[in-house]
């Protein structure tokens, strides 16, 4: 059964389980293949300043600890389960997110499936010649460098061989003589999107105000994963590093059956919630939660989509 129809037929509702804590001590408590996709995008190790957490480990120690959090990963993973990890880099660093996926297969166990892109801003030249400009990046102000305009989101999995869902993300012919000349269309006007994942970051007025985060994704990104993995009865999801919350609202918008979410600072946890909930983010400094501790667990239901 096709994810969408499969999707129409479940019950939409979400049970969410966040809790405040270190993530590899946390995961230990999942039983082992319980998990049936995960998403999260971890520190890069780039110097960016978290609230609870040192973006400057040793590439050794850097490593070491992702090895660390991704073996739990791997023992918590389905045997036909996805894990999406998404890294980016630093143009004087251009090498690490490889380094960490040679590292994970070599040290955890880890096959790469699929590579994707996600395109954060990007110019075409139309066939009429214009040159159109869409998308969101952070100039460098460099001799060296030129301007960083994508991240990547490597696809790993057990075996190599997990299933997936091509045409969840799929677009339309633009020949449509195609779906004709080709017998695996059926002759829907659909094809696989590919491994191009133009996502943009929204315009935003106030950074503290409405991305109170100082690196996290769109949520378009996680839903994206989620659909090229498909959608299934009964699927759990999990983000080790949830931040404020949008592989949350991702599997609430999907329909995912049971997300788990884990981090070590209990504001952006506050922000978790209220984003799942449907509330507007509001800065962290106003959702501090001073009673939380590592291992308060915040586990609610919420009701159907409308």
């Amino acid at each position: 059964m096709a994810a969408h129809l499969l999707q129409s037929a479940l019950v939409r509702e979400t049970k969410f389980i966040l809790e405040v804590g270190d993530c590899v001590e946390r995961m230990k408590t999942l039983a082992e293949g319980s998990v049936d996709l995960v998403v999260t995008s971890p520190p890069y190790n780039l110097g960016i300043k978290y609230r609870k957490y040192e973006d400057k480990k040793s590439r050794e120690d850097y490593l070491k600890w992702s090895c660390e959090w991704v073996s739990q990963v791997k023992r918590v993973l389905a045997e036909r389960g996805s894990f999406f990890l998404n890294l980016g880099a630093s143009p004087s660093n251009p090498l690490l997110p490889h380094e960490l996926v040679v590292a994970l297969k070599s040290e955890v166990g880890f096959v790469l499936q699929n590579t994707f892109h996600w395109i954060k801003s990007i110019t075409v030249e139309t066939k009429d010649g214009r040159q159109i400009s869409t998308g969101h990046f952070k100039p460098l102000q460099s001799q060296r460098y030129v301007n960083d305009c994508h991240e990547y989101i490597f696809h790993l999995t057990k075996s190599g061989d997990t299933p997936l869902e091509r045409l969840g993300l799929g677009v339309p012919y633009m020949d449509k003589s195609n779906i004709k000349r080709w017998a695996h269309t059926d002759g829907r006007d659909v094809r696989c999107r590919g491994n191009n994942w133009f996502i943009p970051y929204k315009t935003i007025v106030s950074r503290s105000k409405q991305r109170p985060h100082p690196a996290t994704f769109p949520v378009e990104l996680a839903v994206n994963c989620i659909k090229i993995h498909g959608l299934r009865s009964g699927m759990i999801m999990l983000d080790p590093f949830v931040g404020i919350g949008h592989s949350a609202v991702a599997a609430r918008q999907c329909g995912v059956s049971s997300f788990i979410g884990y981090d070590i600072d209990a504001e952006y946890l506050a922000v978790s919630r209220s984003a799942v909930k449907g509330e507007v983010i509001k800065p962290a400094k106003s959702l501090r939660l001073k009673q939380s501790k590592p291992g308060d667990s915040m586990l609610f239901d919420l009701g159907p989509l409308g």
